[in-house]
Order: C-alpha cells, then sequence, then structure tokens
C-alpha cells in the first residue's frame, strides 16, 4: 500500500514540476542536461533524474528561503537587543526527521530503477565487449560473430588538416547491429587497461576492466545509429575509441549475421590462397592504417622515445621470424601488445609485408614477404 502510495506521489510531483518548469525560458538548457535516450529503462532514469532534481530545487528554495529571510528580517538595526535561547527540541526533531524522510522518499524510486538497471538474466542476444587499446572488440557468443570495431575518422581531421566531419571520433569501420524489440545482454571486460563501456541512448556506462566482467542490458524499440564513446582514460588514444550501435529490423538482422558468417568462412579460405606481393602490400595498407597508424605514424617513423621507428628497422628489414613474433607475441614491459586474437591470418601476414614494403624497407632489407600459411604455421602447437 505504502508502494502504490508513494509511486503515485512521486508520478504526480515530477509531472506537476516539469510542467511548472518545461517552459521555452529552459529550453536552452536541454544540451546540458541528461540525454533522455530511446529505451524504456534510460526514459526511468531521466524521470527519476528529473525527480531528484527538482526535490533539490525545492529544498534549496526552501532553505535559502529561510536564510535570506532571516539575514534581513533580523538585522541588528530592527533587533538591537537579540533573543535568548538555548534549544527548541521540536525544531531539532523537525530537521532531523524531515531529511530523514525526504531521503526514504528519494530512496525507494532509486532503488526500483537500479534493480532493473541491474538485471543480470541472459538475453536473447548475449555480446561480450572488450577493450583495447584503443578499440572494441565485439563477440556475438550464440552466433560465433567475432569483429573489432576501430576509428575511420581521417587523420587529417584529427590534426586539422582538413574541417571535421559531422561525426567527427564518432564513426568507426564495424558498428555493432542488434535487432529491435529484443533484449541484448552486454558483458563487458578488458584486455589490457581500465576501459568504460557508454552509450548514453541505452543509459549504459559500465567499466570494461581486465580479469571481471561487468554486464548491462538493453531493449530498444527505435531503429537507427546510436553513438558512445570510452569514458574511462585509458592511455594516449582514449578519445579514439568511439562506440557505435546500428539497431535494425529482426530480418535485417538475419541478414547480416549470415553475412558475417559468410565472411569468415571466406577468410578461412584465403589462407590456403597464393597471395601476391601487391595483393598483400594492398590489404595490409589498409590495416596498418586501422591498427598501427596511431602508435608508428604514417611515415613508419615512430614517436621519438616512445614507440619505435618501422622505416629502417633491421628487424622489420631482415628478420621476419622475429617480425612475425612480435605482432603475435607482443613486447612485454612495452607498448606493443599482440595482435594475434585481433587480425585474422590473411589481415597478419598483410600488415607485416606491408611494413617490410613500404617506406623504402623494400629496397633495404632482405626482400621476403610474410604470407598467411607464415601466421597459421607460427600458431601450430609447438612440439
Amino acid at each position: 500500500m505504502f508502494k502504490k502510495a508513494t509511486t503515485s506521489l512521486n508520478k504526480t510531483l515530477l509531472t506537476g514540476l516539469t510542467t511548472l518548469f518545461s517552459s521555452n525560458m529552459f529550453a536552452a538548457w536541454g544540451d546540458l542536461n541528461m540525454t533522455e535516450g530511446v529505451t524504456a529503462i534510460s526514459k526511468e532514469v531521466f524521470d527519476l533524474h528529473m525527480l531528484i532534481f527538482w526535490i533539490c530545487v525545492v529544498i534549496g528554495l526552501v532553505v535559502f528561503g529561510i536564510m535570506f529571510y532571516s539575514m534581513f528580517a533580523f538585522t541588528k538595526k530592527k533587533n538591537p537587543s537579540p533573543a535568548s535561547f538555548h534549544e527548541n527540541t521540536k525544531l531539532e526533531l523537525a530537521w532531523t526527521v524531515v531529511p530523514f524522510l525526504i531521503l526514504v522518499f528519494m530512496a525507494i524510486p532509486a532503488s526500483n530503477t537500479l534493480t532493473k538497471i541491474y538485471d543480470d538474466t541472459e538475453g536473447d542476444i548475449n555480446i561480450q565487449v572488450v577493450g583495447y587499446q584503443w578499440k572494441w572488440q565485439y563477440k556475438y557468443l550464440e552466433d560465433d560473430i567475432d569483429f573489432f570495431s576501430n576509428l575511420t575518422t581521417d587523420w587529417d581531421e584529427i590534426y586539422n588538416k582538413t574541417p571535421k566531419g559531422e561525426f567527427y571520433l564518432e564513426e568507426v569501420d564495424e558498428a555493432v547491429v542488434i535487432p529491435v524489440g529484443k533484449k541484448i545482454r552486454f558483458l563487458i571486460t578488458a584486455n589490457d587497461v581500465i576501459h568504460s563501456w557508454w552509450m548514453p541512448d541505452f543509459a549504459i556506462k559500465q567499466d570494461a576492466i581486465p580479469g571481471f566482467i561487468n554486464t548491462a542490458w538493453t531493449i530498444v524499440d527505435e531503429p537507427g545509429i546510436y553513438r558512445g564513446k570510452c569514458t574511462e582514460l585509458c592511455g594516449k588514444n582514449h578519445g579514439f575509441m568511439p562506440v557505435v550501435v546500428k539497431v535494425v529490423p529482426q530480418d535485417e538482422y538475419d541478414a547480416w549475421v549470415q553475412e558475417k558468417k559468410d565472411a569468415a568462412f571466406r577468410m578461412a579460405e584465403l589462407t590456403e590462397k597464393d597471395w601476391s606481393v601487391a595483393e598483400l602490400t594492398e590489404r595490409g595498407e589498409g590495416i596498418y592504417l586501422k591498427n598501427c597508424v596511431a602508435c608508428h605514424q604514417v611515415n613508419g617513423q615512430g614517436i621519438t622515445g616512445i614507440f619505435p621507428n618501422l622505416a629502417g628497422s633491421d628487424i622489420v628489414l631482415n628478420d621476419k621470424a622475429r617480425n612475425i613474433e612480435i605482432l603475435m607475441e607482443g613486447v612485454q614491459g612495452a607498448a606493443m601488445q599482440s595482435f594475434a586474437n585481433q587480425l585474422s591470418e590473411v589481415d597478419m601476414a598483410s600488415v607485416i609485408t606491408y611494413t617490410r614494403q613500404a617506406w623504402g624497407n623494400a629496397e633495404s632489407g632482405d626482400g621476403e614477404i610474410v604470407v598467411p600459411k607464415d601466421i597459421v604455421e607460427y600458431k601450430k602447437p609447438k612440439v
């Protein structure tokens, strides 16, 4: 009975306060407020936020109103002989009990909303989200789909050589695709450092911590493209980790799933293909620009004292085996991470070959290239 009465009072107070303060004079504040979102839970979070906000506004008006009234009504000029009193039991009880009741009133709807947010039951579709420096990996657990999502904003925009685009630092090569009306559960973790997966339109903000899995969920009923980002300072390119989710009708989602499965099958077949140097180099350039350019630069010169040169590097020029090992295993104690789980055999071979061919390395090195079969061979268990 108390719960129903409280819920009714919440709605009445929220409606009245929102109506009171919803005139055009407050329209300009919209960009400063929390995102209302497109899901039922995000709208509930927004309503809770506004309810608590207006309660705080009312409390502030009352408290400061009493303060200012006291300052002006009881000045020394008006009251040359100050009042003398020691205590007022009723007043002390009032300022103890009333705040307590206000907190209880605020805690009930907040607890109900938090209970819904932290619902950990299995979704219709379960997606593992893994944060890497500096990209996101998505694994669709039921359909065995696995891909990385990389920033595609042009580096000329980032370095202010060309005007910023509409979705500056908010565009990726692979968006997360989900169907409308289905419960999607995200299992969020990280491979290296702490990241944070934030999608304001879904009211999701969950830390991605190595060795831990945090969960979040959503049901989206409106098709569209929604954008978020990493909100945990995770290193040099923290600002280059956008999150893009594309919500589509069920039939379009089913077609996308089948397309991804077909692409994975074709990729497996490509490991047996006889690749030419030109094919590997062309493919490898695209892989390099997505995964390596942030550290080693477009010209392969690296960043002095942090990331080594690839142009003219002795390993890149003359040590094919070590070249493969570094990309497969990473470098312990250095910023170089392993790309074994991030790149397919074809992409790994292509990017290594590209670095051995670009920036004049082809003329200075041993001339060897890396083909997908080399990566397949490297992955075989060592006897």
